[in-house]
């Protein structure tokens, strides 16, 4: 034995002596794009011609080759309506070449000029992320959803098709488009934008706009290191359009089925002749009806952004969204039967709500300022603060009776009796919510190296200070037990008990029946280390979080907690890497117990393994991952309580584990594909709750999801600019979005979307067709409480038609 663990030993350190032999003939190449004025050129492809060495500029202009062998190169940076740039250069072993381009302005968008990459893959994350690694060698399944998906989808806000995108996202409550609220690995993952967290209760945020949207990171697992707290199965982080310093312009209209009319406009520029002071400005407005009768959405948005940049080193950033959302109430799409009817009983166009009823309204403000110093070429500094306010007046309706059976609950005074089958009390309460959250990051970005170890160093601060009030506390029954609403003979015509009359003009912090709060500060450090001159990579972290929640006036409860973070990654070859990770996560949770019982944050770790590759000198990308996450005091909704029950109960400890493959990018010139598989399964591990067993289902995910957009443009020739999109989403083994199961479960899913586009010049027409197959497409969930089931069905076969105007 002893002979074999000295050959083992010996074998291993031969192998470390190789490696190290290996990576001392490679050298890097690195440097700075600018345009005229300095202004850093971002997203421009720098490549050594005649091979596969390349990179595309991050948001500062920087470039970085590595791995090079020594020798001499032609280094080549090219972009429409630029002269191609060349210089001869030497790489030296063990030495990083510098190499820095200006190039002259170009009034063509940037953003679109892809060399070896292209428009559906995107390398390296945004800095609101903090990393300064790509996202290749990240130990960490990243996905990003970019601005030009956005666009061919004809996407106009979060919850609107965005997570066809990546594997294993989906979205059982839809809560119309007012929340998106997506569940990945088994629960509903944190909502960021511009790497502050945004959540300040179950509900919300609003759903941004995609007008101002430059693209949507999806980070799985815990990212609490870099992104403040965060939920053990991930986050997406919405990302901005920031000026670009090039003077340019878009504007676009589309129109489509079901009264939908939109139009946007997107303007970035320069406001002084240095390019020092740049603006860019977003806006849009858009009138929604829908296929169910008597409803709408409509949303206004505006986004204005400022930058001046003092020198080459020192930037001031000054950004505020402004979101308009006039709807019908919140939860007009609901529709609800009887048990013996199940799913879908009803005409994919019913509805259950009462024409008349005051529409609900929401303001939704964000402004954003950060200050970002480069003390060299290798330490930044950068501070954001940021504050968020959500005002929202309105309306939710919800069935307070489903016969048949005894109409036993006491609403306003309604005397007791019996319903038939099919009869209905419908209910509607007052939803005016108050939200104000104060945030603030400062963080340090640093690279230097020990002997032949290289780091890239990340420390900061996070401070949050959020809270949340709503009034819940008003309802009014719609109908009465001796004239119900019918589902078989609906009046549409002023309810049997009229309208309700609620109380809006006291303060809402008189009479908020619901207050959230919660104040944190954390401190966290990571390193990545790199041996062998990067091959292998080594990050350690940690982070600390102090947290202080508030909940229905109760005193406030404290506690902290120290989260660790380690990854591996080792490229096997330049485009092939491989990771392990584990991490931990201490998150926040708002809500009220019934009992009294205090809200702990919640606390999970993951252990993941991934497998990344870049094909074809990196024109697409396909990640594996397999994963296992645990999760501490959750809260959950109470099996034994309606949906408008404000009361939560502790869930205990559960566990997902799933496998994770996505696939995105440019197959070869004109054609692209997005797709992603994940099978995910998460149980109750440890329960606190004698009506939830060990060993059940945990509510809100589908245990397979698939995706795919595959998208075709021709590149020559007398109809060059013609493209063909066709895309797919199915489901299978859907849980539904409650404990209580019932007899009937959710069948599978599958929706065919497709469409054409064609483009000559700066103009360019979209038209897409969603589903094509006309399915009765739905999700829901059976209600123990109600004896019901309900469900939230998807318009049919309908369309949308663009045209979009660049200058």
């Amino acid at each position: 034995m002893k002979i074999i663990f000295n050959k083992r030993v010996y074998f291993f350190a031969l192998l470390l002596c190789s490696l190290n032999m290996m990576a001392q003939e490679f050298g890097k190449v690195a440097g700075k794009v600018s345009l005229s004025g300095n202004t850093a050129a971002e997203n421009i492809s720098v490549t050594l011609k005649g091979t596969k060495y390349s990179d595309v500029t991050t948001v500062s202009g920087q470039y970085e080759i590595t791995r090079v062998k020594p020798g001499n190169y032609t280094i080549v940076v090219r972009a429409v309506g630029i002269a191609p740039v060349e210089a001869n250069i030497v790489v030296t072993a063990k030495q990083t070449t510098t190499k820095n381009f200006s190039l002259n302005e170009s009034q063509e968008d940037l953003q679109e000029v892809v060399i070896t990459k292209n428009k559906y893959k995107q390398d390296k994350p945004s800095m609101s992320l903090r990393l300064q690694t790509p996202v290749l060698e990240i130990p960490q399944n990243v996905q990003i959803v970019s601005g030009q998906t956005l666009k061919d989808q004809q996407i106009t806000s979060m919850s609107d098709g965005v997570i066809r995108n990546v594997s294993g996202a989906v979205r059982l409550e839809h809560w119309g488009d007012l929340y998106t609220n997506i569940t990945m690995r088994g629960s509903q993952i944190q909502a960021f934008r511009n790497g502050f967290n945004v959540v300040s209760s179950f509900w919300g945020p609003l759903t941004e706009d995609m007008s101002f949207v430059d693209h949507i990171e999806f980070v799985k697992g815990p990212a609490g290191f870099m992104l403040s707290s965060g939920d053990p199965s991930g986050l997406y982080n919405v990302v901005t359009k920031k000026p670009t310093g090039v003077t340019k312009g878009e504007v676009s209209a589309i129109v489509g089925s079901y009264d939908f009319y939109r139009v946007s406009l997107d303007l970035d520029g320069k406001l002084d002749k240095k390019g020092k002071l740049l603006y860019r400005f977003n806006g849009s407005a858009q009138k929604k009806g829908s296929f169910r009768p008597y409803e709408h959405n409509d949303r206004y948005a505006i986004a204005p952004v400022i930058s001046y940049q003092f020198d080459d080193k020192t930037k001031l950033t000054f950004e505020y969204n402004f979101q308009y959302a006039n709807m019908t109430e919140v939860g007009s799409y609901y529709v609800f039967g009887p048990e013996a009817g199940g799913y879908a009983a009803f005409p994919r166009n019913f509805t259950m709500t009462a024409p008349g009823l005051p529409d609900t309204n929401i303001q939704d403000h964000s402004g954003y300022l950060q200050f970002e110093h480069k003390f060299d070429d290798n330490w930044k500094l950068t501070a954001q603060t940021s504050y968020f306010k959500y005002i929202q007046q309105g309306y939710s309706s919800w069935p307070g009776v489903v016969g048949p059976g005894p109409a036993d609950r006491d609403f306003d005074g309604i005397p007791e009796g019996n319903l038939a089958y099919g009869e209905i009390i419908r209910n509607v309460g007052i939803w005016d919510a108050d939200s104000n959250m104060f945030l603030g990051q400062i963080f340090v970005n640093g690279k230097f190296n020990t002997g032949p170890i290289s780091h890239k160093v990340l420390g900061g601060i996070d401070l949050g200070d959020k809270d949340y009030m709503a009034d819940w506390g008003q309802s009014h029954d719609l109908d009465t037990v001796d004239n119900p609403f019918n589902v078989y003979n609906p009046n549409y015509g002023t309810p049997s008990n009229g309208f309700p009359q609620f109380d809006h003009e006291t303060p809402l912090s008189q009479r908020a029946g619901g207050l959230y709060g919660t104040k944190y500060a954390a401190g966290y450090l990571q390193d990545e280390l790199g041996f062998f001159e990067n091959r292998l990579r080594l990050t350690l972290a940690a982070r600390y979080t102090w947290i202080s929640q508030t909940s229905a006036y109760d005193v406030p409860q404290e506690d902290s907690h120290i989260t660790p973070r380690a990854g591996l990654s080792f490229s096997i070859t330049d485009d092939f890497a491989v990771y392990g990770l584990y991490d931990q996560a201490f998150t926040p949770q708002s809500g009220i117990t019934k009992n009294g019982d205090p809200i702990k944050p919640l606390t999970g770790n993951n252990i993941e393994f991934g497998i990344k590759k870049d094909w074809f000198d990196g024109s697409w990308n396909t990640t594996l991952s397999a994963y296992r996450i645990i999760k501490k005091n959750e809260l959950t909704s109470d099996p034994t309580n309606g949906p408008n029950d404000v009361y939560k109960v502790i869930l205990g400890e559960k566990r997902a584990e799933g496998v994770e493959f996505d696939v995105r990018g440019k197959l070869f010139d004109g054609l692209n594909l997005i797709a992603n598989y994940a099978f995910t399964e998460s149980i109750v591990t440890e329960s606190r709750l004698g009506s939830i067993a060990v060993g059940s289902t945990v509510p809100g995910y589908a245990k397979h999801t698939a995706n795919a957009w595959l998208n075709y443009t021709v590149q020559a020739g007398k109809v060059k600019g013609l493209g063909a999109s066709i895309g797919g989403t199915f489901l299978a083994g859907r849980q539904t979005d409650t404990w209580s199961v019932g007899l009937q479960r959710l069948p599978d899913y599958f929706r065919l979307d497709g469409g054409l586009s064609y483009e000559i010049g700066k103009v360019k027409v979209t038209a897409n067709v969603f589903n094509i197959l006309d399915k009765y497409l739905y999700s829901g969930s059976y209600y123990s409480w109600l004896q019901a089931y309900y469900w939230q069905a998807e318009a049919g076969t309908n369309f949308r038609v663009g045209i979009s105007y660049k200058f």
